[in-house]
């Protein structure tokens, strides 16, 4: 009687044996190593009808992977011993998304979200939840949060950026809270903060044991001022084409040592012609086509009224036109002593 037990028991377990290894066979395909375990690359069905593919290591999702739900849903990333670890992108049922971080199965790290009404949220996660630095986006209004979060509510140091407008101040629980101040496009700022009336604050002390949700702080101003916009000095920058001051002085120190060897030599006015071509030709190569606009900017037309080299260029050229009178003046005063000299030699 024992031995037929233990013979029956025998062959039941080598039954279950075979389904097992049936079953196994239906639920992977893929490599195994030594010792039979799921080993390298594999597709698995799982029972609850969700499959899985991608690597595998001792029978544990480890490596990159793609776990696709019955419900829908589908994570493509990375895996360690069965868990969400490293890089991955989750696609959720609803038509949202997130890519980015993960820890343990959880959002961690840096990640983007986008939800399924179009807001999008790019930042700092911990523990599944928008955590540190991040910016929110609200497609409907177009509005920009860009601040502070803790554990997936707005707080801290924060700037709320609207069409024409931003606030910047400190939130808590989303809500701005103390001092901070609303920008103005149109050029100015209020100062002001956000305080709590003090019928709010009588109720909240008649009501101790179970506080209710506190009301929205109300904004309280307390001056205006302008924008203070920095504005380059357009007078001071030298010309690029002109270069700096003091090599235009040099270039005008030189020119008119040229013009007066030129005026001893009795060449004046073809050098100073000459000079002047030379100057036009290099004016006109000194931009190059590509650099040059249809319509002069601000700082060229600068460039133009106060440049030091055409201020040097006008003092030479009254230089050399009284270099040519006193020329002149002078071979007419030698000519008139050289008859008198011959009157009296006569």
């Amino acid at each position: 009687k024992k031995k037929r037990k233990e013979k029956d028991c025998a062959a039941l377990s080598l039954r279950h044996c075979k389904l097992h290894i049936k079953r196994e066979a239906k639920e992977y395909d893929g490599e195994r190593n030594s010792e039979g375990e799921r080993h390298g690359r594999g597709k698995a069905e799982l029972p609850n009808g969700d499959t899985y593919e991608g690597e595998y290591e001792h029978s544990l999702r480890n490596g990159q992977g793609t776990y696709r739900f019955k419900t829908g849903a589908y994570y493509v990333g990375e895996y360690l011993q069965n868990k969400k670890h490293g890089h991955g992108t989750f696609y959720y049922p609803d038509g949202s998304k997130y890519e980015g971080s993960w820890v343990d199965d959880q959002r961690h790290g840096y990640g983007e979200y986008t939800y399924a009404n179009g807001d999008s949220y790019a930042g700092e996660w911990f523990n599944d939840n928008r955590h540190g630095q991040g910016t929110y986006i609200y497609k409907d209004t177009g509005s920009v949060y860009v601040g502070g979060w803790v554990n997936g509510i707005q707080e801290g140091e924060a700037e709320l950026i609207h069409l024409n407008h931003r606030y910047r101040g400190k939130f808590l629980n989303g809500t701005p809270v103390g001092r901070g101040k609303y920008i103005f496009d149109i050029g100015c700022e209020q100062h002001g903060e956000y305080i709590q009336s003090e019928e709010e604050k009588g109720e909240e002390e008649e009501e101790e044991e179970e506080p209710s949700s506190l009301a929205a702080p109300k904004w309280k101003a307390t001056e205006i001022t302008k924008l203070i916009q920095w504005v380059p000095n357009v007078e001071e920058a030298p010309s690029p084409s002109k270069g700096p001051p003091a090599a235009a002085a040099e270039a005008a120190a030189a020119e008119a040592e040229a013009a007066e060897a030129a005026a001893a030599n009795g060449a004046v006015e073809e050098t100073a012609a000459d000079e002047k071509d030379k100057m036009q030709t290099n004016a006109g190569t000194d931009e190059s086509p590509e650099d040059r606009d249809d319509e002069p900017s601000l700082h060229k037309v600068s460039s133009e009224v106060f440049s030091p080299t055409k201020d040097a260029e006008e003092e030479d050229e009254e230089i050399r036109k009284e270099g040519n009178e006193e020329g002149e003046e002078y071979q007419g005063t030698a000519h008139l002593e050289d008859e008198e000299e011959s009157e009296e030699a006569e």
